[in-house]
């Protein structure tokens, strides 16, 4: 992608860089982000080499949500509904069906639509300085993206409920203690850590990480006895990798393992 490119795309090594490319917006997502975005997430899924993906913002935010100035309030209904249908939610399926883990860096604000995009990946590493702000009730709007989704299965049913009723807003240390976000860093360390944290996945069993990831995405809605046999099934699977060979072997020589069987499928 070119550097006037509204999302700016680099891998080094196994990991994908994602960078959203609006700052003087604060990275608000037009119609040019989303297809830019969809458009690197595709380059990623197709990259053999791109064991894990990162996803920050340029500036100093991840992503400010909807850039309404594309949202005229006469006919909005009929242009979110179909806003929602034809970008937001085909993103956050994409996000989410990645076969590689997918890492979120927060830096600075992270709001409504831009919290959903951050709730949609896999892990999320939040500078100190970053904020999560739910204000769909501000605006007479609720929660979309899949945020109704995630949201109560990360931090509870009451606490979404208040968040998103009140149309409030999270500060790093409260997002780490109600489960939002996996760690808070300083801000000047942010890409390091998320980074470090991104390339200990991608030099993981990988394998077994894309099959761990559906299979805790199928257990949100199965049965104990539909995972059971997810679990015997995925389990054969992945026994079946040249991983679990490599896996064994470093724990009975009692050295580190050294993955690199082929990519996730």
């Amino acid at each position: 992608m070119s550097s006037d490119s509204t999302v700016l795309y680099d891998v080094s090594g196994e990991v994908a860089t994602l960078t959203l490319n609006r700052p003087d917006v604060y990275n608000a997502l037009n119609a040019q982000l989303h297809a830019d975005l969809m458009a690197a997430l595709r380059q990623a899924e197709r990259d053999a080499s791109v064991r894990a993906v990162l996803i920050t913002g340029a500036g100093k935010a991840f992503c400010s949500g909807q850039d309404l100035r594309e949202i005229a309030v006469d006919g909005a209904a009929e242009l979110i509904g179909e806003r929602l249908r034809a970008s937001y939610n085909p993103l956050v399926m994409k996000l989410r069906g990645l076969a590689v883990p997918v890492i979120a860096a927060v830096n600075g604000v992270a709001a409504g639509a831009g919290m959903s995009l951050a709730l949609a990946c896999d892990l999320r590493v939040a500078g100190a300085g970053a904020r999560f702000v739910n204000a769909f009730a501000r605006i007479g709007l609720i929660p979309d993206c899949g945020m109704t989704y995630i949201l109560p299965r990360l931090i509870g049913q009451a606490r979404a409920f208040e968040l998103s009723a009140l149309g409030g807003e999270l500060d790093a240390p409260t997002a780490l203690a109600w489960g939002l976000v996996n760690r808070v860093v300083p801000d000047d360390e942010l890409l390091a850590a998320a980074r470090a944290l991104a390339e200990q996945l991608a030099h993981g069993p990988a394998k077994a990480i894309s099959m761990l990831k559906r299979a805790l995405q199928r257990s949100q809605d199965a049965t104990l006895e539909e995972m059971l046999a997810y679990e015997a099934q995925a389990q054969q699977a992945v026994a079946a990798h040249p991983d679990f060979a490599e896996g064994v072997a470093a724990f009975r020589e009692k050295r580190p393992a050294r993955f690199g069987g082929d990519g996730p499928t």
